[in-house]
């Protein structure tokens, strides 16, 4: 499970082997081995016996901004696996090798993208033809990137600008869909100009720290990507990953808004957007580990759907040791 902490003032300190945690006048424990990471986001302390409990246990603390970034992260030293794997990701960048791999990650964003919007369509048959008219749209574009050759730094802007005109006919489509009190114009960041994009932003970061841990575990290096190009603290591979996990935090969304789950007393209204308050973010929370830990078929087994995202990274990673091999 993860624990988050998103009460102001709260308390997190060690007592034998479980987390004690104390909101005002209440106080409870959780067992060191039921939990997977801990999340805080809002002001807190936290006692340092704590901290190490959740190093030994491999337990990461992930720390949330008001828009759900995270902006700090406590982990235990050690490297996830050979340092062979973080050579062959910059040796891959510049080799037609590393432009397969891109492709394949921005083709599964679009698969997802256009499987969700089928799924949409067989419960909003009065809006079928127009949701058929996006899709086929969104298929063109998926189709031209089987087109490209080469590598990623001869194709890199045409990549982003495939990736942008797919998300804009995606987004005009989900707003399509919504509420006519909820509909929006295109994507917006923090602070978001509406109420959709401040869930799913909010999402987003939850879904940022996953796949960066996952990273870190798997021995990848999160700050060396393929598509988005180096930069100081820029966590390229992590905003590489996650368009393949994106899907998952659009369908929370949504499926929040069709449940008639999203209400106005969820928000903070900015001078030049909305944010979601501590009943916002507990409620999208709720609903988002709730989808992350329904169990999937993956690969011949049932797992967590989360957890595709560590089995994903680990083979990204025994590819890039087996290429490495086969060039000796």
């Amino acid at each position: 499970m993860q624990l988050v902490i998103n009460t102001y003032g709260s308390y997190l300190q060690k007592n034998g082997d479980c987390f004690k945690i104390k909101k005002g006048d209440e106080v409870f424990e959780v067992s060191v081995k039921k939990v997977s990471s801990i999340m805080i986001t809002t002001a807190a302390y936290i006692t340092t016996d704590a901290i190490k409990l959740a190093m030994d246990h491999n337990i990461d603390i992930i720390f949330l901004d008001e828009f759900g970034d995270p902006f700090g992260r406590v982990w235990h030293s050690k490297l996830g696996s050979t340092t062979l794997i973080r050579r062959r990701q910059l040796e891959i960048a510049g080799m037609e090798e590393g432009l397969r791999l891109a492709l394949s990650w921005v083709a599964r964003k679009f698969d997802n993208q256009v499987e969700l919007l089928k799924r949409l369509r067989n419960t909003r048959t009065q809006k079928s033809a127009e949701i058929t008219s996006y899709i086929g749209k969104l298929e063109n574009c998926r189709q031209t990137l089987d087109t490209l050759t080469g590598t990623i730094e001869e194709r890199r802007g045409t990549i982003m600008g495939i990736e942008g005109s797919g998300g804009r006919i995606y987004f005009e489509c989900l707003s399509f869909l919504m509420p006519d009190r909820y509909q929006f114009e295109g994507r917006s960041l923090n602070p978001a100009r509406d109420e959709f994009n401040a869930l799913l932003n909010y999402a987003y970061g939850v879904l940022y720290s996953r796949v960066e841990k996952a990273c870190i575990i798997a021995g990848l290096d999160p700050y060396v990507g393929i598509i988005h190009t180096d930069n100081y603290n820029k966590k390229s591979l992590v905003f590489d990953l996650i368009e393949n996990f994106r899907i998952w935090a659009d369908e929370t969304v949504v499926n929040l808004f069709a449940g008639r789950k999203v209400k106005q007393e969820l928000f903070d209204e900015l001078k030049n957007g909305f944010t979601l308050n501590k009943e916002g973010k507990a409620m999208l929370i709720e609903a988002f580990t709730k989808f992350l830990d329904e169990s999937i078929r993956y690969n011949g087994r049932n797992i967590k759907r989360g957890d595709v995202i560590q089995f994903e990274c680990h083979k990204i990673a025994n590819g890039l040791i087996k290429e490495a091999e086969i060039g000796k």
